[in-house]
């Protein structure tokens, strides 16, 4: 039997204790917390059955899958569908649109909720406060539908967001959904006034948690409020930006497509096709099971590969990461 030495200069004690010792441990353990360990069962199930049970469906993206014949007896084509999308048409497309808009989302999405937090938290009139919050809260709640239908209404040829171009402009617009170089802007400051405030909560809950003795000092040596945010404030909640900053580029290759196929239209496919769109049109409209398949893995494993990669250097300059 393997003997352990005691550190404390007592007896020895023999290596199967200490597994027993453990198991007692756990054993304590889910009988204290037995209610809670249920409650985490139907979460569990729901991962397993639907985002970890479907993952074998991947290998469609290696066959020429065809649904009366199923999945055994399609034809294998191994790489096939991977190199008819690096060497079609579209790709170049569709992987430059994807980048753009999540570039747009990261430069202006990302950090409106920071700066609105900030200056949240710098107000005194508690009033005042809670009602630009829950104005800014609002449209989160809003169908994704409705807000589409809001911006088709506004965009549209005598919208309000066209009369207000037009003046600023001095030229003349029909639907700003009808040209490319206006998508961009549309979808993003769109997106920021729909989860502003929503977005915004978690850098709240973070700023609550800041020590008041900082600022208390900082008010003594005469420091104004611009020098407390830059110097207290942004430093204390650094770990949540670093977090969500790796999640958000993370996800630098995937779009949703539901907003976009709302939004879009075949005369702005130049800069609104996206991989998601792409995915859509040819594996539910076109039936190309397949090929959008293997599009969509392709896209998954550079957002893993990008998470990875942001989670290490995040990890190496500031010692906050996912794991």
């Amino acid at each position: 039997m393997e003997i352990v030495r005691n550190k404390n200069g007592g007896a020895p004690v023999p290596a199967a204790a200490k597994p027993k010792k453990t198991g007692r441990i756990i054993k304590k353990d889910l009988k204290k917390n037995w209610f809670v360990y249920l409650l985490a069962v139907p979460v569990v199930a729901w991962f397993l059955i639907f985002c970890y049970g479907p993952m074998w469906g991947v290998l469609i993206a290696f066959k020429d899958f065809k649904p009366l014949l199923g999945f055994n007896a399609s034809e294998w084509v191994g790489l096939k569908h991977f190199a008819d999308f690096f060497g079609g048409p579209y790709f170049w497309r569709v992987v430059k649109n994807t980048l753009m808009l999540n570039v747009w989302g990261i430069v202006f999405g990302f950090t409106a909720p920071i700066i609105l937090a900030l200056l949240l938290n710098e107000i005194r009139a508690e009033k005042f406060k809670k009602t630009v919050q829950t104005i800014t809260y609002m449209p989160h709640f809003i169908s994704l539908v409705v807000v589409c239908g809001i911006i088709h209404i506004f965009a549209a040829d005598e919208g309000i967001v066209t009369q207000i171009l037009q003046l600023i402009t001095g030229k003349e617009y029909s639907s700003l959904l009808g040209y490319s170089s206006f998508f961009r802007p549309i979808y993003t400051f769109s997106g920021i006034w729909q989860s502003i405030g929503w977005d915004s909560i978690i850098y709240l809950a973070a700023m609550s948690s800041i020590d008041t003795s900082l600022y208390e000092a900082a008010e003594i040596d005469g420091v104004g409020r611009i020098k407390k945010m830059w110097h207290i404030t942004l430093p204390q909640i650094s770990p949540v930006i670093i977090i969500l900053f790796i999640f958000a580029i993370g996800g630098l290759m995937s779009s949703g497509y539901e907003k976009i196929i709302l939004l879009y239209n075949p005369l702005i496919y130049d800069t609104a096709d996206v991989i998601a769109s792409y995915v859509y049109r040819r594996g539910l409209r076109e039936a190309s099971l397949s090929y959008s398949t293997a599009v969509g893995l392709v896209s998954s494993i550079v957002n893993f590969g990008l998470l990875w990669m942001t989670n290490t250097l995040a990890k190496r300059r500031s010692e906050t990461s996912l794991w």
